[in-house]
């Protein structure tokens, strides 16, 4: 079966979740996902189609990683197989797909934002060359991590609204310090490769894309303005590669 007809499976392991999508040649069909699972001598594996369509993998989880060798018709996918230029051996895949995802659908040069368990930015200039990036602590991670390394501060929930700047309380403090603090930073890092690559597309993909983009709108409307939300840039990176036979 040539590979513009045939169905077949992404997944992409991230920190938190195993992201899913399913493919018929350059289509795709429908996302998902599901939990990390288990470590175990013999675990059951969430699919077991028959026959087993090829199933394209990408991880930044190595124990989840070696669960999925066990599946028929495995390809993992590694950095030296995505044709960005300037890359260095720890960069990440999911990052690196990203990337090379946004530029696909986009063009080069891009900046792509992932919002998820980490907050990242990676950029590449006009010829599909690493320009660099960083990474911090996303949204819900930072929240989280003053409730588990602190004795007396809550765990707080994302709010639809800006918070008020200046709190009067303990959860509206935490509120407005992360978010703030936060949305200053996208908005500092998008001037900055703004100014250095006028006619890029910055992208913000990642599980907290909608709550980031939309803090952003209400604090910065002109950058917001510039930023594309699309959840699926690794799974584009993906596609790219497989229907290019670059795996």
């Amino acid at each position: 079966m040539e590979r513009a007809d045939q169905n077949w499976l992404a997944l992409a392991i991230g920190n938190s979740r195993l992201h899913w999508a399913k493919f018929t040649g350059y289509t795709l069909q429908e996302t998902w996902d599901t939990p990390h699972l288990p470590i175990s001598p013999s675990p059951h594996l969430p699919i077991s189609p028959s026959p087993s369509p090829p199933l394209y993998l990408a991880s930044v989880v190595p124990e989840q990683t070696a669960i999925w060798q066990s599946y028929p018709n495995v390809h993992s996918i590694a950095l030296e197989q995505i044709p960005l230029s300037g890359t260095y051996p720890t960069l990440g895949i999911d990052r690196a797909l990203a990337l090379w995802g946004a530029g696909e659908i986009y063009g080069f040069p891009v900046l792509v934002i992932d919002g998820g368990t980490a907050l990242t930015f990676t950029g590449a200039d006009a010829s599909g060359r690493l320009v660099g990036g960083a990474i911090l602590s996303g949204l819900r991670s930072q929240l989280r991590s003053l409730a588990t390394n602190t004795a007396a501060l809550p765990e707080v929930e994302l709010p639809t609204q800006m918070p008020p700047r200046w709190a009067l309380n303990t959860p509206e403090a935490i509120k407005s310090g992360t978010i703030y603090t936060l949305i200053a930073g996208i908005q500092d890092f998008v001037t900055a490769w703004r100014e250095e690559f006028p006619d890029s597309k910055v992208v913000i993909t990642g599980g907290d894309r909608s709550y980031l983009l939309h803090y952003l709108q209400i604090y910065s409307p002109e950058i917001s303005a510039a930023v594309i939300a699309d959840p699926h840039l690794i799974f584009w990176g993906m596609r790219s590669l497989v229907m290019n036979c670059q795996i």
